[in-house]
């Protein structure tokens, strides 16, 4: 190294500073463009062509002990080389999930849109951040772009909105903005000269919300959970009875909050009836919609949204049904006064000058409670460009096809018993050993129903075959919540799915 350095000292112009030698790059191009060629080849082999493929593993399964090992993941003092890097890389891919398999139903994401991979390449080089319009032109413009399209689809004349990493920040941002509506001094005061804030959301809303309101310091306490009916829909009447409960305990009720896919039974609220009541007692709407708002694209399913323009605010996730890639989730807001950038900003001079050379108002940072922001409008905008909108319906329109087509073949099949009829892609069964068929209805029946979920799961990730989510919900024992979402996936997918199972527990 010290040759090495006295031969730089000794060209022309050398300049050394605190040892350290200023001339020229100090990184190898060349070589660093090589290993991305590299590496891109294996990511082209290992994931995207095999993508379709079913006779691949969805997951090769390893403990976490061994695979800290297979690994070798500490980080040493002088740096690998690249074939020793590469071959990192081939494991990452081997002993990772493959949530792009056509096998992988286990959440509510899936899949590989080749045209919004294609546009995470693109921003992974480019690797921009999304504030102001000096240093993202493209990506900002894209946004608006999305957004816009996004806000008509909703139902509303006009809007605003801002992409965020998750629905539950975009659950967030609308409930601090639902707050900062009702008390606008909160934003310089603070919580202390405020009355006691309540919310209202159903049983089955998300965990977010919960998350939230200890986040922002309203209290998880003060979270008014309402009662569903059978389906998982939140009961308007009962909403109506906690919104006068926490008038007369002297609260000060600001938000509703409704969910247009749970998480769990993939329920639609009655949007229609609960903004009645919104509007009556005067409180902000928020529509958590991550996971069923892409129903809005389709002609045939939009009305399981029906009522949902009258939502102030709504938080829609394209990564999920639409295959965006995560994460790709916006907040949408009715109000187009400028309410977000009010509520968020904080005109920090050294980014938000006022004095630029372009209409500042293309630098929407300050709607942001980022700083650094990544373009995941960019990933939407070019999936809906090469697919339309068209394509982009027939993505829902198949995927809940399937879910119907998997609903009745359960219904045909013995040991296999559904939850309830589905009204959106999610399908929940639970799958009864022939051991249990003749066993009488009762605690014991149920006892032991609970832990057969969690055995064939256990099998069918050992086995890499496939991979599908259980939980207990409410009172229900284990069982299986199917949920189709890739473009991929196939009526050949569905029929495997419920063998697979049966093979698995053959033994129960």
């Amino acid at each position: 190294v010290s040759v090495c350095k006295q031969e730089m000292l000794q060209k022309k112009n050398a300049v050394l500073v605190d040892g350290v030698i200023l001339n020229g790059p100090i990184m190898d191009s060349k070589a660093g463009e090589k290993f991305v060629e590299e590496a891109c080849k294996i990511i082209m082999e290992e994931v995207v062509q095999k993508a379709d493929d079913v006779t691949e593993k969805v997951c090769e399964w390893q403990a976490p002990e061994k695979l800290k090992q297979i690994l070798d993941l500490e980080m040493k003092d002088t740096g690998e080389c690249h074939q020793k890097i590469l071959q990192l890389c081939r494991d990452v891919i081997k002993y990772s999930v493959k949530t792009n398999h056509p096998r992988f139903f286990n959440q509510l994401y899936a899949g590989i849109d080749y045209y919004s991979l294609v546009a995470r390449f693109i921003t992974e080089a480019l690797n921009p951040s999304v504030y102001t319009y000096e240093v993202s032109p493209v990506f900002l413009l894209v946004e608006e772009a999305v957004i816009k399209k996004m806000i008509e689809f909703i139902g509303w004349e006009e809007g605003d909105g801002i992409f965020n990493p998750g629905g539950s920040v975009s659950n967030m941002y609308a409930m601090n903005l639902a707050r900062y509506k009702f008390c606008p001094e909160i934003k310089e005061k603070g919580l202390s000269g405020l009355p006691r804030l309540v919310l209202f959301a159903s049983e089955e809303c998300h965990y977010s919300m919960k998350k939230a309101a200890s986040f922002l310091g309203i209290g998880t306490e003060n979270v008014y959970f309402i009662k569903t009916d059978e389906r998982g829909k939140m009961i308007p009447e009962e909403l109506e009875k906690q919104v006068q409960r926490a008038r007369k305990e002297g609260s000060a009720p600001f938000l509703v909050c409704a969910t247009a896919g749970t998480t769990v039974l993939g329920a639609f609220d009655p949007l229609d009836k609960i903004a009645d009541i919104c509007e009556k007692h005067g409180l902000w709407l928020h529509v958590d919609a991550s996971w069923g708002g892409s129903a809005l694209i389709s002609r045939k399913h939009h009305r399981l949204l029906h009522g949902i323009h009258r939502a102030d605010s709504v938080a829609w996730n394209p990564h999920k049904m639409l295959l965006a890639g995560i994460q790709c989730c916006a907040l949408l807001v009715k109000d187009n006064s400028g309410l977000l950038k009010k509520c968020y900003s904080a005109e920090a001079a050294y980014l938000f000058q006022q004095d630029k050379f372009y209409d500042v108002s293309y630098d929407t940072g300050d709607k942001s409670i980022q700083c650094s922001r990544r373009p995941d409008a960019f990933k939407f905008w070019l999936m809906w460009k090469a697919l339309g909108t068209t394509g982009l319906e027939e993505r829902v329109n198949r995927a809940l096809a399937l879910a119907r087509y998997l609903v009745e073949e359960i219904k045909k099949r013995e040991g296999f018993q559904l939850l309830l009829e589905p009204e959106y892609a999610n399908v929940c069964f639970w799958y009864i050993p022939p051991s249990l068929r003749k066993m009488e209805d009762g605690p014991e029946f149920w006892q032991k129903l609970h832990q057969v979920a969690p055995i064939i799961k256990e099998r069918m990730m050992k086995k890499g075959s496939m991979m599908l989510g259980y939980q207990p919900h409410r009172g229900k024992v284990n069982f299986f919540r199917q949920v189709v979402i890739s473009p991929q996936v196939s009526r050949e997918d569905m029929d495997f799915l419920l063998d697979e199972i049966e093979l698995l527990a053959k033994d129960l």
